[in-house]
């Protein structure tokens, strides 16, 4: 449906930090900075990056976005939000757990990186 996600930081290598132990627990390799700096992460044919923003003002999180990131069963969206936790990230919402709504049962985890953008693990029941 998309074809790469992009947020915003004031501090690079900090968020380096915290995105190469988030996507370390979803097995996704550490990050690396291309020609402009920007730092990207592609993983299960995904592209994440980070960047200062271009027109030169800081950066700020999106009021009502929300960055997804599919985990492959509970134990990993666990994995995923202690990295986080430990690598400078905030817990936000409810502690990581199975909720219901329209779509099924899903498991979500959700953080609040350095710079604010929020970020969930979500795994998703598999139906019989």
């Amino acid at each position: 449906m998309y074809s790469h996600v992009m947020v915003g930081s004031n501090d690079l290598e900090k968020s380096k930090t915290f995105y190469d132990a988030l996507f370390d627990a979803l097995g996704a390799k550490e990050g690396v900075f291309d020609g402009k700096g920007r730092l990207i992460y592609m993983h299960n044919n995904a592209v994440f990056l980070v960047t200062s923003p271009i027109d030169g003002n800081p950066a700020s999180c999106g009021n009502g976005a929300t960055v997804g990131f599919a985990a492959d069963d509970t134990a990993q969206a666990d994995a995923w939000h202690a990295a986080g936790e430990a690598a400078g990230g905030t817990t936000i919402e409810d502690p990581p757990g199975w909720r219901e709504n329209d779509f099924g049962r899903l498991y979500l985890a959700y953080l609040r990186d350095p710079d604010g953008n929020k970020l969930c693990a979500m795994h998703r029941k598999a139906t019989a």
